[in-house]
């Protein structure tokens, strides 16, 4: 899917089998409570923080976790490549939220393994972006529930084989929800592109938060 960034349709749409791509899911008000919650969990201990990969690079967004502390290619209960301070607490109300979003996208009756209990937040500035990658520490293959706030971006939805063609590039802007599970649940997916100063001029945000809740299936 070939998009025009100036001009889109904001409809639901079922990107692939498995990914569904919701517009506005979340109010302002709902966006702006959120962002603050962002912003306290941001802080040390166990806070926003660089992440590199095992060969040394540095990606260009920052990060925080809640529930599991990821980095390349593992879970932990600390920030083990940070502070080393444990990972703070996932809240209910987020695996509340996650769950609403899947029964939004699936249907009521979707049935998932266990509960959300990993929040992976990425703070993006202009320039930032992310590479094709797979979701693939979790022992669980639950959806991934996925939230922007702030500026839009190319969210870029691969296929399960390789970070190559065919992929299909969405635009996500500040309240939307990306859901993808089922046949989607391993495919690559990245941001090549952050579209700077196009956020909501009320919600006080210079650049892209994106929120991903997911199930780990490990054990406490």
């Amino acid at each position: 899917m070939m998009m025009n960034e100036l001009s889109f349709d904001r409809v639901r749409a079922e990107i692939q089998p498995g990914a569904l791509h919701i517009p506005d899911w979340l109010d302002s008000g709902a966006q702006k409570k959120l962002l603050n919650m962002c912003r306290q969990w941001a802080a040390p201990p166990a806070g926003l923080r660089d992440v590199r990969t095992p060969g040394g690079g540095k990606m260009s967004a920052r990060q925080v976790c809640l529930g599991w502390h990821w980095a390349p290619y593992r879970y932990a209960k600390n920030v083990f490549d940070g502070d080393g301070a444990p990972v703070k607490p996932f809240p209910s109300f987020l695996n509340e939220c996650a769950r609403r979003a899947v029964a939004d996208a699936y249907g009521p009756d979707y049935e998932l393994s266990g509960d959300y209990d990993v929040a992976v937040i990425n703070f993006y500035d202009a320039n930032a972006h992310m590479g094709m990658h797979r979701d693939q520490e979790e022992l669980a293959r639950d959806p991934v529930v996925s939230l922007t706030l702030g500026d839009a971006c190319r969210f870029r939805f691969g296929n399960s084989e390789s970070r190559n063609k065919p992929y299909d590039d969405v635009r996500l802007e500040s309240g939307d929800l990306f859901v993808f599970g089922k046949e989607a649940r391993m495919s690559y997916h990245g941001v090549p592109k952050v579209f700077a100063g196009t956020g909501p001029a009320g919600l006080g945000l210079n650049g892209r938060v994106n929120i991903t809740m997911r199930v780990s299936g490990l054990q406490p």
